[in-house]
């Protein structure tokens, strides 16, 4: 990898077309293509309409129909052959949003967004009225109480699943995306790998790991950390909030970091060691995760079903180790199917899903001791493609010593 600053400046030469715009957006091409997606899910469900929920700056949803990323709150209404339409709140959003939201009436949402939206559709259907309630999906999540409000009034019809199913096979302006945010997340890793030094805590580390892409539009999705005494750990997975702890000389330092762009995340997950090899315990840890690493990629191509990516996992309960994270989760629009574990940390259920190319993955062996107190990090986003794979991320693999 090339120095911090000498990858910044490939970045922006790359990938010039989405940095230097004040606001990026797709083609129409591309967002017309999700329109005709969201139109046949609601046909094949059967939908009067859809309504999008989403509020304090999360979920996808919003973001990819309407280029709006969400921020305190937003809703959109859906109705075949009826001009779309969102309400947002707060009041001082709306001039952004109107400016961003593609194809879409942006207006205030007043006292509840979800009752506008409730009388829009009510409007848009009120020829059903003498046929019975409309059908109305529901993609996003939302107060009790609103919630009954629409099961008040109409049938509704939970789509978050089918939702995930559209963002699950990327287009190739999405893929781009996809590798810009994969790139901001390498400048992440590499600014973590310069700043990390005896003396500085986590929370110095991870500020000045912000640094390094916020002038470059990327923001902060995901920043785990943990920092410990190679010689007496005490902590085998990054940590979701950094601490106060001062790093020193002899410590083993994990990370699992995403940069998002515009509703598009890199991840990245990384071991480091400062100032000092690692020791046998380390070294055979990360072997394994090297070798699980391995033989999990082997497996990533079309037709694969996600059971075989488990099987591959096996070396590491052979070797008397299991994992915390999972091993293995969809990525790209939302934390999307397949989300894996292995035999000794089993996710909710394996799915019964069969790759296929334009899937987006975090491969991710992370791989610990039974009793919690010591673990590595590998692993990263990388592109299902039509022969196997490929990373979207381009920070070497391996432990490194700082």
């Amino acid at each position: 990898m090339p120095a911090l600053s000498n990858f910044e400046s490939e970045l922006r030469s790359r990938y010039g077309d989405l940095l230097g715009p004040s606001y990026p957006s797709f083609s129409a091409a591309e967002m017309q293509r999700r329109e005709a997606l969201v139109g046949d899910m609601m046909a094949a469900q059967g939908l009067d309409a859809l309504i999008v929920a989403e509020a304090m700056r999360a979920g996808t949803a919003t973001g990819w129909l309407t280029g709006w990323p969400v921020t305190a709150e937003a809703v959109t209404v859906v109705v075949p052959g009826a001009p779309r339409r969102m309400f947002v709140q707060h009041y001082n959003h709306l001039p952004l949003a109107r400016r961003l939201a593609w194809n879409t009436e942006v207006l205030w949402g007043e006292g509840s967004a979800i009752g506008r939206a409730a009388e829009a559709v009510a409007a848009a259907t009120s020829d059903l009225a003498i046929k019975g309630r409309a059908s109305v999906g529901v993609i996003g999540r939302m107060p009790a109480a609103e919630a009954e409000r629409l099961a008040g009034r109409f049938r509704v019809v939970d789509m978050n699943r089918a939702y995930a199913q559209l963002r699950m096979i990327k287009s190739e302006e999405e893929v781009r995306w996809l590798s810009l945010a994969a790139g901001l997340t390498d400048l992440a890793v590499l600014a973590f790998a310069e700043r990390a030094r005896p003396g500085r805590s986590e929370r110095e580390l991870i500020a000045q790991v912000q640094e390094s892409y916020l002038a470059l539009g990327g923001t902060n999705f995901i920043h785990y950390v943990h920092s410990t005494p190679m010689d007496a750990p005490d902590v085998a997975v990054p940590r979701q909030f950094p601490s106060a702890r001062v790093l020193q000389t002899g410590d083993v330092l994990s990370c699992e970091l995403s940069v998002d762009f515009w509703g598009y995340t890199g991840q990245i997950l990384r071991t480091f060691f400062l100032g000092t090899e690692p020791d046998a315990l380390y070294r055979e840890l990360h072997a394994v995760a090297d070798q699980v690493l391995d033989a999990v990629l082997a497996r990533v191509k079309p037709g694969t079903r996600a059971r075989e990516l488990v099987e591959a996992s096996r070396g590491i309960e052979d070797a008397g180790f299991t994992v915390i994270d999972d091993l293995v989760h969809g990525y790209g629009g939302g934390y999307l199917p397949p989300v894996l574990g292995t035999a000794s940390r089993p996710s909710a259920g394996i799915p019964d899903l069969t790759l296929q190319a334009g899937m987006a993955l975090v491969v991710q062996p992370n791989v610990t001791t039974r009793d919690g107190t010591a673990g590595v990090q590998t692993g990263n986003l990388v592109l299902v493609t039509e022969t196997g794979w490929r990373s979207l991320q381009q920070y070497p693999r391996g432990w490194r010593v700082l």
